[in-house]
């Protein structure tokens, strides 16, 4: 029989220890293991039962011991019976003790005999021996039984120094409050397109995402809180979108942990590859969720062996990665999930130091009608507080408000939270560092010092893109022998979904043709873009944008296309069909058959028609043909008339006899040769 085993992190949480103090545990004592996620075998796992039961036993043994003579208190019971006393709520209420609980010490506490204690828990279908250790719930349980409340007594860490700082006067000594406190985990939903990354959270935080979305896909990054139970988690929601590489990639740099969200009815996908990388190349550990198992095609075999073919071995094949099997529709398996996210932020110790001057990342940043610009930024050191001076970048200012996820105003946002800002000079750009300063004096002049140090390169934009230096430069390469260019105007509704569909249309490689963005930002199109189209003959393509209604008619008077598009694959399908209908179609000859001419017939009025016969293919009336003697071309036209035997047909095929007269074409002579063919247009690939 093969032997049964227990992974660290399961063992930890039965005996009542961090995953860190077990393996601390398991290293002393030889163990080779690697994380909380590594087996062990059962019967190493009884030997850590029994020590760990018998340091607790020795602890509880010291803590009764009697005190002495001239202060005696009144005699209390030596021995383990003392320990569940001592710690036992003197109205009988609640009971004290430290995991691992074994049935002895449960029965001392509750002031029972053992036998008495394993006859109740066999009225449960609990066989239990008097040394057996029992886990939480089933002590909770009994306890109720008994109409007493169980407390579990974590053991105590040790006290660690207070920071020491030099005051200013006379170099004293003071000791500063404890900086460094636990965070919540940032996690980030990576994978693949449709597999359901953002319908899980919805799930979690029970709101409804997904239905604001264009087509249910996400399109720009989001963030939310989610309590469970005393604990938090901040989650980043991340489109899966191949053209959203470069906001997935800054996604798993700003975060903890990874959740690699894989359709157990699909397996790996090339995206859920690219997830991978972004994860790895970030050091953030992955936790993989199998969603869509509730439906009849879920395969978890086939998840388990796309992970191992790309350097992710689950641990159900032996490797550390844990696999969650989910279902975002039924909730099936999401607390398996939010606990194992959990269990691995313990292992991760998170922590923030909130006497740091305060640091965020921007995650999305816009302009919005009524607030000016706004950025969702995720405290990643130190305490946003209304009031406090903001850089970042080119913009800056002074935080008029904050919001958190779900529109709540706060007076102030501790690390790891999402929190909506209010109070900028202009729009920021995603992924940006954002820092306090001393004052709003010093976040403007450190501003105007970015913004002066990128004037010059600004300003040969600028001159590049000023009306008549356009016009001059389309007609210039209108006549060059060069590669055509098509030519763009950009503009969508966040920086976020611009920079993605910049790195997307760059990345259109082609030798024939190239897609240039001669302007792009962020807002509505204007009458401003559509005068600047007009003169560059370019296209303005708008992302989840609108046009009023003045801009199109001055777009219909110049002659300017605009391209509406709420999903961005949509988009960049058609820009590529743009660039195919600005190439020339290539034409190819298509050789449908030939015939060898042996006669030649001179009729009245019909003039001359050769007699053939066909050796390949097939000949058809109307086809294009030429006429080759001794190898060489001598004429290039088309089939007038087809006649078999006395009869007009369309085609005659391979082996039989016909008669052939071509277009304007008499000078025939026998053993010529005709070969038929027909013309196909080729679209431009590109």
């Amino acid at each position: 029989m093969t032997p049964t085993k227990i992974r660290v992190y399961e063992l930890a949480r039965e005996l009542g220890l961090t995953n860190k103090e077990l393996l601390s545990v398991l290293e002393q004592e030889g163990f080779a293991v690697r994380s909380h996620s590594s087996n062990i075998e059962e019967d190493d796992a009884d030997l850590i039962r029994r020590q760990i039961i018998a340091e607790r036993q020795k602890e509880r043994e010291e803590s009764v011991k009697p005190a002495p003579a001239a202060e005696a208190a009144p005699a209390a019971p030596a021995g383990p019976e003392a320990s569940a006393v001592a710690k036992a709520d003197k109205g009988g209420k609640e009971i004290h003790l430290k995991t691992p609980i074994t049935v002895r010490d449960l029965a001392d506490a509750l002031g029972k005999k053992p036998n008495e204690l394993i006859g109740m828990l066999m009225t449960m279908n609990i066989f239990a021996a008097i040394n057996q250790v029992l886990d939480v719930e089933k002590v909770e349980t009994v306890c109720e039984r008994y109409g007493r409340k169980f407390v579990r007594e974590r053991r105590e860490k040790p006290q660690e120094k207070a920071p020491v700082q030099t005051s200013g006067k006379g170099g004293v000594a003071t000791a500063l409050p404890q900086k460094h406190v636990g965070r919540p985990p940032v996690v980030v939903f990576m994978g693949h397109v449709d597999h359901g990354k953002t319908s899980l959270q919805d799930y979690i935080r029970k709101t409804k995402v997904t239905a604001g979305e264009s087509g249910g896909i996400t399109q720009h990054i989001g963030a939310s809180v989610a309590v469970v139970g005393e604990q938090s988690i901040t989650f980043l929601d991340t489109p899966g979108h191949a053209a959203f590489t470069a906001m997935r990639a800054r996604g798993a740099n700003a975060t903890d942990i990874a959740v690699l969200v894989v359709a157990a009815t699909e397996g790996v996908m090339p995206q859920t590859i690219e997830a991978i990388n972004h994860a790895k190349a970030a050091g953030v550990p992955i936790i993989v969720a199998m969603n869509k198992m509730d439906l009849p095609g879920a395969n978890a075999d086939k998840v388990f062996l796309g992970l191992q073919q790309n350097g992710i071995t689950p641990e159900e094949w032996g490797g550390e990665t844990a696999t969650v099997p989910v279902s975002a529709m039924t909730g099936a398996g999401i607390d398996d999930l939010l606990e194992r996210i959990l269990l691995e932020a313990e292992m991760l110790q998170l922590s923030a130091d909130l006497n740091a001057p305060f640091e965020g990342l921007i995650i999305e940043a816009q302009m919005e009608a009524g607030m000016g610009p706004t950025a969702h930024v995720l405290v990643r050191n130190g305490v946003l507080r209304v009031g406090d001076s903001l850089i970042c970048g080119q913009a800056y200012g002074r935080v008029k408000a904050l919001l958190d996820s779900s529109g709540k105003r706060l007076s102030k946002a501790g690390p790891s939270t999402p929190v909506k800002i209010m109070g900028l000079s202009a729009v920021p750009d995603a992924g940006d560092i954002i820092r306090v300063c001393a004052n709003e004096r010093e976040a403007k002049a450190l501003a105007e010092a970015e913004i002066a140090k990128n004037r010059e390169g600004s300003l040969q934009v600028e001159r590049s893109l000023s009306l008549n230096s356009l016009e001059d430069w389309f007609n210039s390469r209108e006549h060059a022998d060069e590669k055509q260019e098509l030519s763009l105007i950009l503009k969508t509704d966040v920086k976020g979904s611009l920079e993605a569909l910049a790195d997307s249309i760059q990345n259109l490689h082609s030798e024939k043709i190239s897609a240039k963005i001669v302007h792009s930002g962020v807002g509505e199109i204007t009458e401003t873009d559509v005068i600047l189209a007009a003169a560059c003959k370019a296209i303005i393509m708008g992302f989840h944008v609108r046009v009023m209604p003045g801009v199109n008619r001055l777009a219909k008077q110049k002659g300017v296309d605009i391209r509406l598009y709420s999903i961005i694959y949509e988009l960049l399908d058609e820009l590529k069909d743009a660039m195919r209908g600005r190439l020339t179609p290539e034409v190819k000859e298509q050789v449908l058959g030939s015939a060898e001419i042996i006669q030649v017939f001179n009729i009245t009025k019909a003039g001359k028609i050769c007699g053939c016969r066909v050796s390949s293919g097939v000949v058809k009336i109307n086809a294009k043909a030429k006429v080759y003697r001794d190898k060489e071309l001598i004429y290039h036209g088309q089939v007038q008339t087809l006649k078999h035997f006395r009869d007009d047909v369309k085609e005659v095929k391979s082996g039989l006899e016909c008669g052939i007269r071509l277009d304007n074409f008499e000078d025939f002579e026998v053993g010529d040769r005709i070969e038929v063919f027909s013309m196909q247009e080729i679209a431009p690939e590109l």
